[in-house]
């Protein structure tokens, strides 16, 4: 599919505004080759020369102004409806009051707070909440988008990248999305698992990995694991014995600075042996297990979901994202090892280093662990900016509907979105964290149970709220 923009001058209604020879032979000659869409930002009597006979559609915005472009970008894409009638004859095929008529298909929209009768004066302290925390030097910059009934009425970035203030932060930018990695990755990949019945409610950790000696962890519940409620151990810094004990520099018996054996790339130049993947997997199946099923927030069981999920489908875990959700959802900006795709000047710094790889991180997982697997983790990893975020949280809070894709059913989301050990002083979902049940509060306590979210330790949260259809994203360092 080819999508044609015709632009004309929008100074006056007596400028040209009519297809030049070249620009009508080009457009018959795409037409017998492509399925084309054409945009025209111009009266309608502009298409009279045309020759439509090849042409799919045909959109006449009759403006080129900014709000013409967004809103027919968001007619063709399906999140704005065609409604309208031609104002006049174009010829006998097209006489006055010619139209299609298109539906929405339940795709991010963008438009104004004001249409969903939205406080502006709330709306805009943000703004100086944000303010406030840039001079403070909490962070140096930030995105925030905000949605309401699948419409964008909130989407504003701030500040610079850095304290340096040489790049100011924009829409396209890319951030450590750090733990939002769970909810964005693993846990729609383990959803597609228990749609295909791969996993149930009674799923074990040896049931998936049967291949692994998991020693006193074969018998974990799937469902315990993602609630943080299998008594894991929380967090095992793999990197502190690969470095030297002295000045804590990278030890060369570990890593190298060129690509050869040493090929887990952790930062730029500095290359992790490849075999290090297995002590990573001998120290957690060895880690300590806590015989005491209480809420004990861990990265361990992102790590055993991941090896299940490349074991089973023979790829890595990010080209198994891309295809089973990325792709068809349009997150073209979300990624693992955004470096591969992103030039450095799009992203985000994660952090200044100076435990580990005395570096300033660009384009770097953050996350120690998730580096030392080559950036690719269950836990972290992936980066992304907030409007891509929000498209999958959007289909999270439509009942795994997006586009005109349905990626699960409702019952799956809600086997997801449920807290099964709230009684036990545990708010947490299947992989969500969940509204506070007590004192210990990631939100406000103005949300219903229903909503659901993440935090990421780079300074990335997101929330979900199925019942006043809002979602919620804040990206910064």
């Amino acid at each position: 599919t080819v999508i044609v923009g015709f632009h004309k001058s929008n100074k006056s209604p007596f400028d040209p505004y009519k297809f030049s020879k070249t620009e009508r032979e080009t457009l018959e000659l795409l037409s017998k080759n492509k399925n084309v869409i054409l945009n025209v930002f111009a009266k309608p009597y502009a298409l009279m020369d045309v020759d439509m006979t090849n042409i799919s559609s045909i959109l006449v915005s009759y403006q080129n102004n900014v709000t013409a472009q967004n809103k027919s970008a968001q007619i063709i894409f399906g999140a704005l409806p065609a409604l309208g009638k031609l104002p006049v004859s174009i010829n006998d095929n097209y006489p006055v009051h010619t139209s299609i008529t298109t539906k929405t298909l339940d795709r991010l929209s963008y438009g104004s707070p004001s249409s969903l009768n939205f406080d502006l004066d709330k709306l805009n302290s943000i703004d100086s909440f944000i303010k406030d925390a840039i001079e403070k030097k909490m962070t140096p910059g930030a995105q925030i988008l905000i949605s309401r009934n699948g419409k964008v009425i909130f989407n504003k970035n701030y500040g610079y990248k850095t304290y340096d203030k040489n790049e100011l932060i924009d829409w396209d930018n890319l951030y450590d999305l750090a733990s939002l990695t769970k909810i964005l990755s693993s846990v729609p990949l383990l959803m597609n698992e228990f749609e295909n019945k791969t996993i149930d409610e009674e799923s074990t950790l040896s049931d998936i990995i049967p291949d692994l000696n998991l020693v006193d962890k074969r018998n974990l519940l799937l469902k315990e694991m993602l609630a943080h409620q299998s008594g894991l151990y929380p967090w095992i810094p793999f990197y502190k014995e690969t470095l030297d004990s002295i000045n804590h520099d990278p030890l060369s018996s570990f890593y190298s600075k060129k690509n050869n054996k040493h090929s887990i790339s952790v930062n730029r130049n500095l290359f992790l042996k490849n075999s290090f993947l297995d002590t990573i997997n001998k120290r957690i199946i060895n880690s300590e297990l806590s015989q005491n099923k209480s809420y004990l927030y861990s990265d361990l069981p992102y790590y055993f979901f991941k090896y299940f999920l490349e074991k089973k489908y023979n790829t890595s875990l990010d080209k198994l994202l891309k295809k089973t959700i990325l792709d068809s959802i349009g997150a073209n900006y979300t990624t693992y090892n955004p470096l591969e795709l992103f030039n450095n000047k799009k992203i985000v710094p994660s952090e200044i280093d100076n435990y580990f790889r005395k570096d300033t991180i660009v384009g770097y997982v953050h996350d120690m662990g998730a580096a030392m697997q080559g950036g690719i983790g269950g836990h972290a990893g992936l980066f992304s900016n907030s409007n891509d975020v929000a498209k999958i949280m959007q289909m999270y809070i439509q009942n795994g509907k997006y586009g005109s894709k349905t990626f699960f059913s409702k019952s799956t989301i809600d086997y997801f979105n449920t807290c099964y050990y709230c009684d036990d002083g545990n708010r947490r979902g299947l992989g969500f964290d969940k509204p506070q049940i007590d004192d210990s509060s990631p939100t406000c306590g103005c949300v219903p149970m229903s909503s659901f979210g993440h935090s990421g330790f780079t300074g990335t949260y997101v929330w979900g709220d199925p019942e006043n259809n809002i979602v919620y994203v804040f990206d910064t360092l």
